[in-house]
């Protein structure tokens, strides 16, 4: 069973806000899948939490790298875009199993995970809202807070 809400993002800010809610609550061994069409403000969430936990200014987007490493002062976050793999063999190369349950995952297309899921985690999809407009980075949008395991009782939290 999980726990779900729905959070309204009328404009960047609110976006921005909802990241570092979550970078509030985020710690060691969490697992964060982001989801959402391309342009929904995945990255830009994710180098939000990655600013307020790690201090980076301008986290590089993981497209290419398929991941960013870095170092809260209390443990590892790892940034992944899977977006690029094609095969669950890519996956044991980056050391994806291991790396659950004991660094922050923030995962950008987690469907291509090939069952890779963990029991606990949270799942956050983005969504532009329909019929609007104005420039693509401030458009509204809106959340989708899906928490299973531990996150359905910490999902009051963000």
């Amino acid at each position: 069973m999980a726990n779900s809400n729905t959070v309204s993002l009328p404009d960047l800010a609110a976006t921005q806000a909802l990241a570092l809610r979550l970078a509030g609550v985020l710690r060691a061994g969490d697992t964060v899948f982001l989801t959402g069409d391309l342009g929904a403000g995945k990255t830009t969430l994710a180098r939000t939490v990655i600013k307020a936990l790690c201090g980076v200014e301008d986290a590089p987007s993981p497209t290419y790298t398929l991941i960013q490493t870095y170092d809260t002062g209390g443990g590892e976050l790892w940034h992944a875009d899977l977006y690029r793999i094609e095969d669950p063999a890519e996956l044991d190369e980056l050391g994806f199993d291991d790396a659950f349950g004991d660094v922050i995952m923030l995962v950008e297309w987690p469907d291509r995970l090939f069952g890779l899921v963990p029991d606990d985690r949270l799942e956050l999809h983005l969504e532009m809202v329909e019929d609007s407009v104005g420039e693509a980075m401030d458009r509204p949008r809106q959340a989708r807070l899906t928490g299973f395991g531990q996150w359905e009782t910490r999902l009051d939290d963000i």
